[in-house]
């Protein structure tokens, strides 16, 4: 009796060890990476180093009225929720192509049979092999699907660039709307000095005062719904830069970047079809499409398992291999899979194609509206602005003079300020289409939050003081 004890002790010795040996083994576990999760995790690195080091929000550059352009973007790139966001979902898909290529997790089994009374027991393990190429196709879709992502993310990135340039640009022209209209004011208030004198000397009747005076308070009302506006404006900025409400203001820059004038838009355009991320992550969508469809006729094959048991009631112990193979016999099922992913591939493919043609109209329709702007202020810098200075200049003396009366005088000045305000819509148009032409680019982030390594890009902002907007104001 004790020797049959101590058998029976030595086999369940055995068999949990064998048992606890396997479980010890099975977390230091580990797949091999393909190479599309290696260079999605080499990515995923160096972007870190510069977008969240140690997985944690980088120091933001203090803003100030001297801050420049590049300041402002790295600032918004770097506490934009909407980037983070894009930014986390890249990463979770990095982790996907892990799960895809992976094998599924081993059963730990347990078998006994009973017959008047316990005659086996036999624990075991048992693991699932999918057939040939299904976990490196399924790891091709996800790669696929993890580049979507990444250029998803730097869409993100560009469209907060694009969303600070435009509200920095028209909080800067809307300024300049504002100084344009005080000084007619100051010009309706000299005028209508000019008529009150004249109506002392018995040249003009009081009604030139009056109309002087009606132009001065239409003015003041304008001059209070711009300053309005403008509060609204900034709120917008403030946004842009990812700053609560909470926050206070962000400061106003003193001195405006504009974008320099020699571009050539033929290569702007090449460079787009090259760099835009939109139709990258649409190239993206159609590769993992098509690995989709390789997948799907991977099905055809047949998912293996193996396994072992071991009887621990049984002297010797009894092992017991076991195995079983799938059969894929609905080919219906297997039809409509292959099917699907081959619409799938389809539509991936006609979405990147309509893109294209999206791209190339815009870009030729935002072409259009700089070459407009640009005629537009050579027009009013060379000739209608100096004219108008000295059309109403003549108007002013001839009213002195009394050869010219209050109405001419009148038209002259708002002519000049007229011509004044279409230079600056003019000059917001062509910064505003520069801004809609850099995301179509989608070139370089801008510096010091770069997220992607150096592409051919084209530089939309930088050049201090290349026009001179206040030029013929």
């Amino acid at each position: 009796m004790k020797l049959k004890h101590s058998l029976r002790v030595a086999r369940w010795s055995m068999v949990g060890s064998l048992l606890m040996a396997v479980l010890a083994l099975l977390p230091g576990c580990k797949g091999t990476p393909t190479k599309g999760e290696a260079q999605a995790r080499r990515q995923a690195q160096e972007i870190a180093q510069r977008y969240r080091p140690g997985g944690r929000q980088p120091a933001l550059p203090t803003l100030t009225t001297n801050s420049s352009l590049g300041d402002f973007l790295t600032y918004a790139l770097l506490n934009q929720p909407s980037v983070e966001a894009a930014y986390d979902d890249w990463l979770a898909s990095i982790e996907r192509i892990t799960t895809a290529r992976s094998l599924p997790d081993p059963q730990l089994t347990f078998q006994t049979d009973i017959q008047n009374a316990l005659t086996s027991i036999m624990p075991g393990l048992m693991m699932l092999f999918p057939g040939a190429g299904k976990l490196r196709a399924s790891a091709e879709v996800a790669s696929a699907e993890s580049q979507a992502r990444y250029f998803a993310f730097q869409t993100a990135s560009l469209q907060s660039a694009s969303e600070v340039k435009r509200a920095y640009y028209q909080l800067h022209f809307l300024d300049e709307k504002l100084r344009v209209t005080r000084e007619n004011g100051r010009l309706a208030a000299d005028l209508e000095q000019l008529a009150r004198a004249q109506n002392e000397v018995g040249k003009v009747t009081l009604q030139d005062v009056l109309r002087a005076q009606i132009e001065r308070d239409r003015l003041a009302t304008e001059i209070t719904d711009l300053e309005d506006s403008r509060s609204a404006l900034l709120a917008r900025f403030k946004t842009t830069l990812g700053l609560g409400s909470e926050a206070p203001p962000p400061p106003i820059p003193q001195h405006f970047e504009f974008t320099p004038a020699n571009l050539s838009f033929e290569t702007m355009f090449q460079t787009a079809l090259t760099n835009n991320t939109t139709l990258r992550s649409l190239e993206a969508e159609v590769r993992s499409a098509h690995a989709s469809v390789l997948l799907a006729q991977k099905a055809r094959r047949p998912d293996g398992s193996l396994g072992l048991m071991a009887d621990a009631k049984m002297s010797p112990v009894l092992y017991r291999p076991q195995a079983s193979l799938s059969l894929p016999v609905w080919r219906d099922k297997l039809a409509a899979q292959i099917a699907e992913a081959r619409a799938n591939q389809g539509a991936a493919q006609a979405r990147l194609s309509d893109e294209q043609l999206n791209l190339a109209a815009a870009f030729a329709e935002q072409s259009f509206l700089y070459r407009e702007a640009e005629r537009s202020l050579e027009l009013l810098n060379d000739r209608l602005l100096p004219k108008a200075r000295q059309s109403l200049e003549i108007a002013r003396i001839g009213y002195l003079s009394g050869q010219i009366d209050f109405f001419n005088v009148n038209d002259a000045e708002r002519t000049l300020v007229a011509f004044e305000l279409d230079h600056i819509e003019a000059a917001t148009q062509r910064e505003l289409a520069l801004v809609e032409i850099s995301l179509l680019v989608q070139g370089l982030p801008p510096s010091r939050a770069g997220m992607a390594p150096p592409k051919t890009g084209v530089r939309t902002s930088g050049a201090r003081g290349s026009r001179k907007m206040g030029g013929g104001m």
